[in-house]
Order: C-alpha cells, then sequence, then structure tokens
C-alpha cells in the first residue's frame, strides 16, 4: 500500500471518529434538554369568589382598640408574624403552651410525617439520577457428564435507568415535594390548632373554676340568710314559707356549686390531654383573668389576602401543585421511554483467574418502550389524574372560602362581646346594690324575704353570666389569631 493511500485511509478514519463523536455530543444534548422539558400543563388559577375586604360590622370600622394593646397588629404586619408569646399574657397559658408544643402526641406525629413525606420524596428524586451497583457472582452448573462448571463474575453496572426525555420522572419528583410542602404546611396547622385548643381549654378551666367560686359564695350567703330566716322563725317574725324558699335557694346554689366543680375537673382532664404531661396546679392563678390575650380589632386596611398565609390553604395549595404535576406524568406515559442497562467487570472459570488478562467484558443494553396499544389505560390514567387535580383546586377555592367565613365570623363578635361584657359589668354592678338593699330592708322587717331571694339569683345569675361572656370575649380573640394564620411563631417576626 502507498504512503498517499495510507494517509488517505488515516484521514478518513479520523473524519469518521469525529463524525461519531459529533453525533454522540448531539445525542447527549438532546437527551439533556428533553430530561429539563416535562408535560405539565399550567396551573389553573383559583377563584374563591370572595371580597378583597373583611365585611367588618359598623361596630367594628375603624378599629377601635380593646382594653388589651400587646399582640396588636396592622395592614402592613399581620397577626400570622405575631408570636405566641407576645399574644398571650398570662404567664401560665404560656408555660402550658410550651409544654404542649414538646409533649403533645398529636403533634408528634405531625412531625413525624413531615419526616416521612421528606424521606418519600428524597426516595423519588433519586429515580432522576443513575443506580450504580457493584455485583458479584458464583454459579456451579452439572452438565451431561459427571463434572461441574464453574463460573465466577464482578461487574459494576447501570440498572434500567429511565432518560427522561418527557419530564415523567421529573413530574413526578414535583409531585412528592409538594406532597412533602403539604405535609409541612399540615404539621403548621396542627400547631396552630393546639396552641388555640391549649388556650381555649386553660381558660374555660379557669371560668368554670370561677363560676365554682361564685356559687361557692352565693351558697355560704344563702346558708347564713337560711340561718337568720329560721331564728326569725322561731320568734314569730317570717313564717314556714320564707324558711322553705331560703332552703330552696341554698339547694339551688349547693347544686351549681357541685356542677361547675365537676366541670371544672373535666376541663383539666382535657387540659392534662392536651399538654401531654403533667400540669403544676400550684402554679397556676387562683383567679380567673379576663384578660388572658390581647387583640386589637381588625384594622379596615388589612386585605383578605392575608388567608392565603393560613397553613391549611398552603397545605390545599401544595396538594394542588402535586396533582398538577402528576397530569404531567401521565401525559409522559403516551410517549416513548428509553431505559439504559450497563454494566462492566470481570468473569472467569476460576476464581484465581477472576482478574487475570483476558477476563474482562462489558455489556451495553438500551431499551425503548413506545405503547402502542395499552387497551385505554393511559387515557383513563390521565383522566384520572385531570379529575383529582379538579378535586384539588375545588378544595383550594373551599378551604380559602372557609377561612374568610371564620375570620368574618370572629371579626363580628370582637366588638360585641366587649360591648356585651361592658354591659354584663354594669349589670352586676346594679344587682349588687339592689342585693344589698334588698337585705338591709329584708332585715328591717320592711320586705319579705321573696325579695331578697330575687335580688339574691339576679345577682347570682348576672355574675354567672359575667363570666360565660369573659370567656366568650377571650375565647374569640384566641379564635381570630387562629384563623388569620396565627400561633406558629414563638416570638413576633
Amino acid at each position: 500500500m502507498s504512503f498517499e493511500m495510507r494517509c488517505k485511509m488515516r484521514r478518513a478514519a479520523r473524519s469518521d471518529a469525529c463524525l461519531v463523536a459529533r453525533r454522540l455530543v448531539l445525542l447527549a444534548v438532546t437527551l439533556a434538554l428533553g430530561a429539563c422539558t416535562t408535560l405539565e400543563p399550567e396551573l389553573p388559577a383559583a377563584d374563591a369568589s370572595i371580597p378583597a375586604q373583611w365585611p367588618l360590622p359598623p361596630t367594628t370600622a375603624g378599629a377601635a382598640p380593646a382594653e388589651g394593646t400587646q399582640g396588636a397588629f396592622d395592614a402592613q404586619r399581620g397577626v400570622v408574624d405575631v408570636g405566641w408569646r407576645d399574644f398571650f399574657v398570662d404567664a401560665a397559658l404560656e408555660r402550658l403552651i410550651e409544654r404542649a408544643l414538646a409533649y403533645n402526641r398529636d403533634l408528634r406525629a405531625a412531625a413525624l410525617n413531615v419526616e416521612r413525606a421528606q424521606a418519600l420524596y428524597r426516595v423519588q428524586r433519586a429515580e432522576q439520577m443513575p443506580a450504580v451497583g457493584l455485583q458479584g457472582t458464583a454459579t456451579r452448573a452439572s452438565g451431561s457428564a459427571p463434572q461441574f462448571r464453574d463460573q465466577y463474575s464482578v461487574s459494576l453496572g447501570l440498572a434500567a435507568f429511565e432518560i427522561d426525555l418527557f419530564g415523567r420522572v421529573r413530574s413526578l419528583s414535583r409531585s412528592a415535594l409538594e406532597q412533602y410542602f403539604a405535609t409541612e404546611s399540615a404539621q403548621r396547622s396542627v400547631q396552630l390548632s393546639l396552641v388555640a385548643e391549649v388556650a381555649n381549654a386553660y381558660l374555660t378551666w379557669m371560668a368554670d373554676r370561677e363560676a365554682t367560686r361564685v356559687a361557692q359564695s352565693a351558697l355560704a350567703n344563702r346558708e347564713q340568710a337560711l340561718d337568720l330566716t329560721r331564728k326569725r322563725y322561731e320568734y314569730g317574725a317570717v313564717g314556714a314559707l320564707d324558711v322553705s324558699q331560703a332552703e330552696t335557694s341554698v339547694e339551688q346554689a349547693r347544686t351549681d356549686a357541685s356542677r361547675f366543680a365537676g366541670q371544672a375537673a373535666q376541663d383539666l382532664n382535657a387540659l392534662r390531654l392536651l399538654v401531654g404531661a403533667p400540669i403544676d396546679e400550684a402554679a397556676i392563678p387562683d383567679r380567673f383573668d379576663p384578660a388572658a390575650s390581647g387583640l386589637r380589632a381588625l384594622p379596615a386596611g388589612v386585605p383578605s389576602e392575608v388567608l392565603l398565609r393560613r397553613p391549611d390553604v398552603e397545605q390545599a395549595e401544595h396538594l394542588l401543585r402535586a396533582a398538577n404535576a402528576d397530569i404531567g406524568a401521565a401525559r409522559a406515559a403516551f410517549f416513548p421511554s428509553i431505559r439504559l442497562t450497563g454494566a462492566i467487570g470481570t468473569a472467569s472459570t476460576e476464581l484465581s483467574g477472576l482478574f487475570g488478562s483476558g477476563s474482562r467484558f462489558w455489556s451495553f443494553g438500551p431499551q425503548l418502550n413506545l405503547p402502542i396499544f395499552e387497551g385505554g389505560a393511559l387515557r383513563a390514567n390521565l383522566r384520572a389524574t385531570q379529575a383529582a387535580r379538579d378535586i384539588a383546586l375545588a378544595r383550594y377555592e373551599r378551604a380559602i372560602q372557609v377561612g374568610f367565613r371564620e375570620v368574618a365570623d370572629a371579626l363580628a363578635l370582637t366588638r360585641t362581646l366587649s360591648e356585651q361584657k361592658a354591659a354584663q359589668l354594669a349589670l352586676v354592678a346594679a344587682a349588687a346594690r339592689a342585693e344589698e338593699l334588698s337585705r338591709s330592708r329584708y332585715e328591717a322587717g320592711r320586705d319579705s324575704y321573696l325579695v331578697l331571694l330575687d335580688a339574691q339569683r339576679t345577682l347570682y345569675g348576672a355574675r354567672q353570666s359575667l363570666i360565660a361572656t369573659q370567656l366568650a370575649e377571650q375565647a374569640n380573640r384566641v379564635t381570630l389569631y387562629r384563623v388569620l394564620g396565627g400561633g406558629w411563631n414563638e416570638r413576633t417576626q
């Protein structure tokens, strides 16, 4: 072969090698670009059909502050940013919330659900990377002759790695990520509910204890009145009817005292369950503080978009995004998929010659799957994912509507309960004066015991109604704090 001929052959070989290299680079770029695409549809816009501003009642317009100003917020800072330690002003309640966040089993289960969802996301994300494993085998087989054939091999291989041309694996990974975010939002929702439930259980317990004290005080006063009535009956100053009426009043007060004491015991048991740990009753105040939390009326400038920061609304949004990503995976199933399987290693019929010369081998087996006929399974799966996305959208809009209704309900009671409490305080003062005057007139013999009994019942009912109104006002403040997304931060951000 002449020198010129050899040069031409070398140039042709180099040209073929360059062509193969260019094709390999083009294939790699195509695969890389294909792996960056997904078939997920555009996320549909939610239409919750709620007003842009809260329906503030006329008595709340202008945001007149209540007597408590701690935990207040304005149009620039939502209540979600107010820490629960700054919202609640009762030190004993803060300690109970702190213990509940550490020991409550429901919150612990929610945190473990977050860890589980995170691990599942990592499992799904690992599908985007090739799995490389080391495998060693040793086989012995018998032939026709009474002898055995041994085969030893060690290989490093790639097992069925899918090239994500149409984003199926990426869509599944995104769906798992959004489900993880939804679980994380669910944990926050559990914490918000736990903080509110502990506060309400504590307030209810303190209110029932206060109602028990009022009933016991009324019982003591009525027992003294009964003793006085009996003495006056012995001297003939009053009749037997007055004695019977006094005895009836005493037994009614005794019944109420026992009833409220039983309710207080049940409230304590409920609080222990929420806290998840023993409660030091010695550290609990003796009196019911009607200002356990402080929160101003909602300013008129706060838009209703703050609902989007509620954890249950965020959870519904993440589930909607996950369902939308599932549509992308279902669409990608209609297109071809390529899986790569390959290995490189060494094999020998003798263990001593496993790593000797001439024992090396390699294999490469790409697999192309093109769906042609699936019996309608792919289309049915696509419709199922689309229906699941529409369901998630409806639930997302429903979550926004429910949140708006909860906030509107709490706002409707914010100012009216404050006014009701003020009127109830005035009623208690007036009833106390009437009871004092009736007692003086009865002891002076100017009125019958029936007049005094009526005044005592009015005062007793006014005091119990005041406790119920104070509890309702505080519970409504806690509810407003919760439904606006407050209770996640420990300190104000």
